[in-house]
């Protein structure tokens, strides 16, 4: 049986991280969640539209398209897809982990030095 340790387990967390980020925010992966959300314009409080997007209601691509709405549930998903391809292919997986959790730590850094630095 394999056995994780822990800077594994981390390295995994922030791989899981990353890659739901990626797909449920990122804006260059717009074009995978595109076929399953619709957009839907509303008026914002100065009275322009802004567009959103919004599961579509129906059938499968009603169905993916909620679950890449829900950070917390691709979040699931991913993180058994990056367990399995770790458990049963690490030579693939481990280049993939390691690249993606590299970009998950960036992103963190990121997201605590940006306000310091619109700040200046």
């Amino acid at each position: 049986m394999m056995s994780i340790n822990w800077f594994t387990f981390i390295l995994l967390g922030l791989a899981v991280f990353r890659l739901t980020r990626l797909l449920v925010y990122d804006q260059i992966t717009e074009f995978i969640r595109r076929p399953f959300m619709q957009e839907y314009e509303a008026p914002d409080e100065n009275g322009e539209l802004e567009i959103y997007l919004i599961p579509r209601e129906k059938g499968f691509r009603g169905w993916i398209g909620q679950l890449i709405n829900c950070y917390w549930c691709t979040g699931i998903w991913v993180s058994i897809f990056i367990f399995l391809i770790y458990w049963f292919y690490p030579i693939v997986a481990e280049p993939l982990v390691y690249i993606l959790s590299i970009a998950g730590f960036a992103s963190i850094i990121e997201t605590i030095i940006q306000p310091k630095i619109s700040e200046e």
